[in-house]
């Protein structure tokens, strides 16, 4: 009997974890036993690292010493070649975090990777810019020094603040393409840095989480409140589709998009009026539209307007994304190797038939 093809594993279950739930149907999002609203509103990224690490089964004697993680990396900047000097910042990321030399040690590795991301991700920026990267202060919080080293001055409290929530509250996301790439790889007894660099990969991905940064461009290409819905009527007429809306599992709005949204306000971004115009024009057309399949705001909706605001380019958002979710990666390592076993799925032959020279069915 043949078993049934999942295009896309729709539906399959592959891994039992602690680490994060996604409710598509309820709009709900628990990371590691905690709403993400109220992980996002009452902890600093520091405390969720310590989370994640601990629900993948990691065992924390103190808190992960983030801040010597990032003056370590530093230290290493001479010696990454050209990483810093590539056009993209995911692969500017991905061949950076590959000069980390793993030490067999999961817990360790996490953490130096982790302080890592901000290092590198900062210093590409600044190289892009004809700038030297920007030394980390260990004695920072992790949002506030990755901000201070990216834009090269102290940032505003509001600022640091709207960072920080937007890290904790994209940390994990249950068994995304970039989290299953990372356990795939770590199935294989691989270490945990190459599947960081499996992780980046995937990740790099326009499917994946690279819309933010053209969330802007249509924000700025629709200009003002009024002009969304024929801008937007536009769009679908060409057969385009709008940008930061529908997610692969949510059937209701994006539970971080609402906490992201609430985390700019106090920013007073002069698109955060825009943004919500355009949601509620988008959301409105496509319930016409498309009555039958829910489409609402998803997290590169809010992502867009808040890492504009407190000062990051377009360019940097979705290396942005990859310095907080490289934590829940590492904790779905440490997890996929206390439980799992290789991932070897199956597939179906439909190629040409030795004995009949014909395409199987």
């Amino acid at each position: 009997m043949t078993n049934p093809t999942s295009n896309g594993l729709e539906g399959v279950v592959v891994a039992d974890t602690a680490i994060s739930e996604v409710d598509g149907e309820r709009g709900r999002l628990v990371i590691a036993g905690h709403d993400v609203e109220q992980l996002a509103l009452h902890s600093t990224f520091e405390d969720a690292v310590s989370a994640v690490l601990t629900a993948g089964g990691a065992r924390l004697a103190d808190p992960p010493r983030l801040g010597a993680a990032r003056a370590a990396a530093f230290e290493l900047v001479p010696r990454l070649g050209d990483a810093l000097a590539m056009p993209d910042g995911m692969d500017a990321l991905r061949t950076a975090v590959g000069h980390l030399r793993p030490t067999g040690d999961d817990l360790a590795d996490a953490i130096a990777a982790i302080g890592a991301a901000p290092v590198f991700v900062a210093g590409w920026n600044r190289t892009c810019g004809g700038l030297a990267p920007i030394a980390p202060d260990p004695t920072l919080p992790h949002a506030e020094d990755y901000l201070r080293m990216s834009i090269g001055a102290a940032p505003s409290p509001a600022a640091a603040k709207a960072l920080d929530a937007y890290l904790v509250t994209v940390i994990d996301h249950g068994m995304s393409a970039s989290t299953f790439s990372a356990r795939v790889i770590t199935s294989t007894a691989s270490d945990l840095i190459s599947a960081i660099v499996g992780g980046v990969g995937a990740l790099k991905g326009p499917l994946h989480g690279g819309a933010p940064g053209p969330v802007l461009d249509m924000l700025d290409a629709i200009g003002s409140p009024e002009a969304a819905e024929p801008w937007l009527l536009a769009e679908l007429a060409a057969g385009r589709r709008i940008m930061g809306m529908g997610h692969r599992i949510y059937r209701v709005r994006d539970p971080r998009a609402a906490v992201l949204e609430t985390a700019v306000r106090p920013l007073a971004s002069r698109r955060l009026e825009l943004a919500r115009a355009v949601e509620s024009a988008a959301s409105k057309i496509l319930r016409e539209r498309k009555p039958d399949r829910p489409m609402a705001a998803n997290v590169e909706f809010y992502t867009a307007v808040l890492l504009d605001a407190v000062g990051l380019p377009r360019e940097q958002f979705a290396p942005t994304f990859a310095v907080s979710r490289i934590a829940g990666w590492s904790a779905h390592v440490i997890e996929q190797r206390r439980t799992g076993r290789l991932i070897r799925p199956a597939s179906r032959y439909v190629g040409l038939s030795a004995s009949t020279g014909q395409y199987r069915q």
